[in-house]
């Protein structure tokens, strides 16, 4: 197929609410290709979440405002009706949620809820169903899986429930996977597990993947590219390289330089990115990360546009007014990427 596999373009999510109008999502635009894993980074409440949910019509309601482009293989599924989103939603786009605890009916076996989700998309009988259900267990490494199938969701482990989840959105094989937080909550081994059997399914099929997570080291292991998001908006984007090795926005050095590292000297104190994220529902003027960057300067009272900066990188955008240079200069903080001293 010639041409990316989903297009977001210039998309606006706002709710309404007693105390206002939240403006969670703010001109966000990207594309996916076919077999590309795309990560989207950023604090909580940034929109990463909300994004992910509109691309399958899960914020349609009376209380929210959808602006913008979601096309799918160039269907526009922001005007498409609820019976053709729910033809993609699970088919051709699937998504794994967060707490696959509170995802997974509690008092449903988990291979009937498989079963559910395949008959609700394929015509096929209850036992053929079953069949393919028991497969994605497999397909996911959960050991015994026509015995698991049917037990309940409390009976899975943190891990195991996570990869059943993915098997769920598996089942059906679609085009497009959309983790959001996969390894939040699990142990450090088990998250490892989790990431590996993305990269696999990535890897052996194919498979595009949208993960949203806070955890750049799970971003590291597996992002073709990756998205940065503050406050609703993109800040920077560009390959998994320009983004590690050469990031140009000032939040992208705070998230980098918050991490441990294990081949640098440990630190008397972790560096922070101070202050509190805004309220979406009056977002500062211009640069919304100028209340909290050490950096910020007059201009940054004006909206820098998401634009290339970076000389011979053209994928490479960020939105920031500080040159390359003043860039380069100031986000080296005691010999690694960071955004300032800490205190």
């Amino acid at each position: 197929m010639a041409g990316p596999l989903l297009e977001i373009e210039d998309l606006k999510v706002d709710f309404a609410t007693d105390e206002g109008t939240v403006h969670a999502v703010d001109g966000v635009s990207f594309s996916l290709e076919a077999g590309e894993v795309l990560s989207i980074v950023g604090e909580s409440g940034c929109g990463k979440s909300v994004t992910a949910m509109t691309i399958l019509g899960l914020t349609r309601g009376t209380n929210s405002r959808i602006s913008g482009s979601v096309r799918y293989q160039g269907k526009e599924l922001t005007t498409a009706s609820n019976d053709e989103l729910e033809a993609i939603r699970g088919d051709r786009i699937a998504m794994v949620f967060q707490d696959p605890m509170s995802s997974f009916n509690p008092v449903h076996k988990i291979g009937d809820q498989i079963v559910e989700a395949v008959l609700a998309h394929r015509d096929m009988n209850k036992s053929e169903a079953r069949t393919k259900a028991v497969e994605a267990l497999r397909s996911v490494g959960i050991p015994d899986p026509e015995s698991r199938a049917g037990h309940y969701p409390f009976e899975f482990s943190g891990g195991m429930r996570q990869r059943a989840m993915i098997a769920m959105a598996l089942a059906l094989e679609p085009a497009i996977l959309i983790a959001d937080e996969p390894s939040t909550a699990l142990d450090v081994t088990i998250q490892a597990q989790i990431i590996e059997l993305l990269q696999d399914l990535n890897q052996e099929h194919g498979l595009s993947v949208i993960l949203i997570t806070h955890d750049l080291g799970v971003v590291a292991e597996i992002a073709d590219r990756v998205m940065v998001m503050y406050a609703g908006q993109v800040v920077e984007k560009g390959s998994l390289d320009e983004i590690f090795y050469d990031p140009q926005h000032p939040y992208t050095w705070g998230l980098l330089g918050s991490i441990a590292r294990l081949d640098q000297d440990r630190p008397d104190r972790l560096p922070q990115i101070g202050g509190q994220p805004p309220s979406l529902l009056a977002p500062p003027e211009g640069c919304r990360f100028r209340p909290r960057c050490p950096h910020a300067f007059g201009k940054c009272a004006e909206l820098p546009g998401l634009e290339q900066r970076v000389p011979k990188a053209p994928d490479h955008l960020d939105r920031c007014w500080l040159s390359p240079q003043e860039k380069k200069d100031l986000r080296e903080v005691e010999g690694r990427i960071g955004l300032e001293v800490p205190a």
